[in-house]
């Protein structure tokens, strides 16, 4: 058993941390304040090959290992939430999908522009009505000859509606599976296409300065080829997007939560009080070492999570759980982070403040913790 990450992996971790210092870090709290998407760095990330680390150098990507990747997204978000979620959406949820199910041509079309951070894409998953209920999709497509005709609506969907989005991949019901389930499809839908309607961006308390928006479809026809996969392949594919996507999540809350320990640990031995570094307490020594073990087990847990997945080993179960403590530790993290910070944590003149605003949402995001808690349990109980 060895934890050292590998030339590569430690190459990298080094580049995105570097990046993250001196790109990231010092307009964090701008972005947040005026909620702007950060062009500048994205484009940057892109020319670095951050946008396509997972994937084959003939796809446009960097041919990097999954491992790698995660461990990109833990720096990237110790740097800034916002750019990290844009990061992991766009390659996870936008990206992958392509990679896994997309035929040569769409590949080609999409997936080569998309890691080379040419552009943006998106999945649309979450509806009004179908948040931790997936299969409760209302959207739905009619094959009329060569086409579908979509109609339905899409909410809380990340990286739709900036310059660089290229469209989105959807979920739609297509009809009704012999033991009663809906058949549910996945369409490529690029932006522009008639009857495609990207809202104006949500109003957050969090993630601020990335792109949320919800997506309405009114007889928007997209051609037959547009379609991934066979009709009836939707479910399957996006809960296989979604087990690799929470390994990803659980590497970017392990960076918000390393970002909160190493601005709390800074500012004990700043602060002095009753004459000495509030360090010295036992009661904020105590809060620091709780912090630092729980980061550290939950990055031990996704770098496991990884391991298996990239050896074609069952995961679900260890992604589910990486993603549900680390989001968890997160926000235990953010919540001594301010408390250690006492009043000045109240203020968004210090980071804290915006990691405890951005925190909560790590618990909601690609499968709510009450759903992590559900799919351990029903994997323990058929083990």
């Amino acid at each position: 058993m060895d934890f050292t990450l590998n030339d590569e992996q430690t190459m990298i971790r080094d580049m995105c941390r570097e990046f993250a210092e001196e790109e990231i870090k010092p307009r964090a709290e701008e972005m947040d304040r005026t909620a702007e998407f950060p062009y500048e760095i994205v484009r940057k990330m892109g020319g670095l090959g951050l946008l396509g680390l997972p994937f084959p150098e003939e796809e446009g990507g960097a041919g990097a290992d999954f491992l790698s990747y995660c461990v990109a997204l833990e720096e990237i978000g110790r740097g800034d939430a916002s750019v990290g979620i844009t990061m992991e959406a766009h390659i996870s949820l936008g990206a992958t999908p392509f990679h896994l199910f997309g035929s040569e041509e769409q590949k080609r079309r999409y997936l080569i522009p998309l890691a080379r951070g040419e552009k943006l894409w998106s999945f649309g998953l979450t509806e009004p009505n179908a948040g931790s209920d997936s299969g409760g999709t209302e959207t739905h497509a009619e094959r009329e000859g060569d086409q579908w005709r979509i109609n339905g609506s899409k909410s809380f969907i990340t990286n739709a509606g900036t310059e660089m989005s290229g469209g989105v991949t959807i979920t739609a019901v297509t009809g009704w599976e012999a033991n009663g389930h809906k058949q549910i499809t996945n369409f490529i839908v690029p932006r522009g296409t008639p009857g495609y309607e990207i809202g104006a961006a949500y109003h957050k308390m969090g993630w601020r300065a990335s792109d949320t928006r919800p997506l309405s479809f009114q007889d928007c026809l997209v051609a037959d080829e547009q379609r991934l996969g066979e009709p009836g392949d939707g479910f399957h594919q996006f809960m296989t997007i979604l087990d690799a996507g929470r390994v990803a999540i659980s590497a970017l809350n392990v960076g918000l939560a390393q970002a909160c320990f190493e601005e709390s640990l800074k500012y004990s031995r700043e602060r002095k009080q009753f004459g000495r570094p509030i360090s010295a307490f036992q009661a904020i020594q105590f809060k620091l070492a709780d912090m630092a073990m729980e980061i550290e087990l939950s990055r031990l847990m996704y770098y496991k999570a990884a391991w298996l997945h990239m050896r074609n080993l069952p995961y679900g179960r260890e992604a589910s759980m990486a993603k549900l403590y680390s989001s968890e530790t997160a926000k235990r993290c953010a919540d001594q982070a301010v408390q250690i910070h006492g009043g000045y944590g109240f203020m968004d003149e210090y980071p804290v403040s915006r990691f405890w605003r951005n925190v909560k949402v790590h618990e909601i995001g690609e499968g709510t913790s009450e759903v992590q808690r559900s799919l351990i349990a029903k994997s323990l109980l058929r083990s």
